[in-house]
């Protein structure tokens, strides 16, 4: 049994992160019995560099024939200047693949509490699932943009809501059966929808997980208060954006958090939440775990490895636990030599 990845590399520190993530993956791909066969294209800003899009007709062939797409970054000040945005590329590519559910995890390693800005008493035991909306809400809103006036919509039908729930929901399952919506139900008109279909689908579908519902400025702080507190954070399109990122900080370092983005089909998108970084490019100082553990879910959800997806995971943990890592988080190893030891300790059950 072998697998075909879209591998994207992209700009900044992607190449270098997504070169260690492949090799912890073919690793574990062959211990675990099945084949992985990367396939190489150009996306983002090396994409304008070559083909004058970001998002080339080859790379939209290669990534709708592959069965998961692997990214490593995109973006960076050298395409700031006018023309196509390696931006606009992501855009085209959750689009093409119908993904409409992101993914981003949040766990702080036993033993490593001390590398979280939050005092250990509050890190610890903190394992979190951010499920955020992908397609609508304010960013694909219609949108007005003038000299002296300017408005952006905010628009959801109840069927986005019940698709991304059904997501949050079947998380949950698998994880602490519970379910923490966020929304803006007291101002919002799009809030009260989002919180009545939650509410409706929980009752109806998922009795057997709970459910509650926070408002998304006490949400804000509740994830810096008690974030140990949370299992699966469901929530709408901006407001993920923004919570994920906060979540992101409270296991020590950006470099740590991997994401994945999914639909209906079998073709996710994995890529570390971190940005292309270009003033360490090059440099092997790139946190290369978030690249790795991007990997262990294209596994889980895409090819459906869950065996391989969990060595990974420890790995990783075990990894940190012993004292490795990148210079964010308080280690001395450059990118290769971290993943080089993350990959090592890659083991059966």
């Amino acid at each position: 049994m072998s697998f075909k990845i879209a591998y994207l590399p992209g700009d900044g520190v992607g190449p270098e992160v997504c070169d260690v993530a492949r090799r912890v993956m073919q690793k574990t791909a062959g211990l675990f019995g099945f084949g992985l066969a990367f396939h190489e294209f150009d996306f983002g800003g090396v994409a304008i560099d070559r083909c004058g899009e970001p998002f080339p007709a080859a790379t939209k062939k290669g990534c709708l024939e592959a069965d998961a797409v692997l990214l490593g970054a995109v973006g960076g000040p050298r395409w700031d200047k006018g023309g196509p945005r390696p931006e606009a590329g992501l855009l085209a590519l959750r689009k093409t693949l119908g993904v409409y559910a992101n993914l981003r995890p949040t766990r702080v390693t036993p033993g490593r509490e001390a590398l979280s800005p939050l005092r250990p008493e509050r890190a610890a035991g903190v394992d979190l699932l951010i499920v955020r909306e992908l397609t609508g809400g304010l960013y694909f809103g219609e949108r007005v943009e003038e000299p002296h006036y300017a408005s952006d919509n905010c628009v959801y039908a109840k069927e986005e809501i019940e698709r991304i729930a059904r997501v949050a929901f079947a998380a949950a399952r698998g994880r602490r059966n519970k379910v923490t919506s966020v929304d803006k139900a007291n101002v919002l008109a799009t809030g009260r929808l989002w919180r009545n279909t939650v509410s409706e689908m929980q009752a109806r579908d998922y009795p057997d997980v709970a459910l509650d519902h926070v408002l998304v400025d006490a949400m804000a702080m509740k994830l810096i208060q008690q974030p140990a507190l949370f299992d699966v954070i469901l929530t709408e399109n901006m407001f993920g954006d923004i919570l994920s990122d906060e979540a992101s900080v409270i296991a020590g370092s950006i470099g740590l958090a991997p994401s994945a983005s999914i639909g209906d089909g079998a073709c996710g998108l994995y890529e570390p939440i971190h940005g292309s970084a270009p003033d360490i490019a090059g440099q092997d100082k790139a946190n290369p775990a978030g690249a790795i553990l991007s990997g262990a879910m294209l596994f889980r959800f895409s090819l459906k490895q869950e065996a391989a997806a969990r060595a990974i995971e420890r790995a990783v943990e075990e990894t940190i636990g012993a004292g490795c890592g990148t210079a964010d988080i308080g280690g001395e190893d450059g990118c290769r030599s971290f993943g080089a030891a993350i990959e090592a300790a890659v083991r059966p059950d």
